[in-house]
């Protein structure tokens, strides 16, 4: 539970700012990392935590390789699915085992 609070701590526009003030400010410092290490305390957010959101930002607007976001969702999204049918499964398997043992344990009719 933990984790999923951290994740959700700054809100979408938040992050989409932060990146826009790196990309736009990012010819004032010597590189991308002495921007990101000047504006993430200004956020509130720590160094890496700014440079991943810059980073996902990139692969987003295409400008690196990488998973998208959309993709990295729908690929969550899969493997919740297949987990779930995993369950599903494994409940039908034992039902129709049971099913069966109690076809077996009835006496013979003729």
């Amino acid at each position: 539970m933990e984790k999923s609070n951290r994740a959700n701590r700054f809100s979408t526009e938040v992050r989409a700012r932060a990146v826009r003030m790196i990309l736009e400010h990012e010819h004032e410092y010597a590189n991308q990392s002495a921007a990101i290490m000047a504006i993430a305390p200004k956020i509130g957010c720590g160094r890496d935590t700014l440079r991943r959101w810059v980073k996902q930002s990139d692969i987003d607007s295409g400008r690196k390789d990488g998973q998208t976001s959309d993709e990295r969702a729908q690929i969550k999204a899969m493997e919740r699915e297949i987990r779930e049918l995993r369950q599903a499964n494994e409940i039908l398997r034992k039902a129709s085992a049971y099913f069966a043992q109690a076809e077996l344990a009835r006496p013979f009719k003729r």
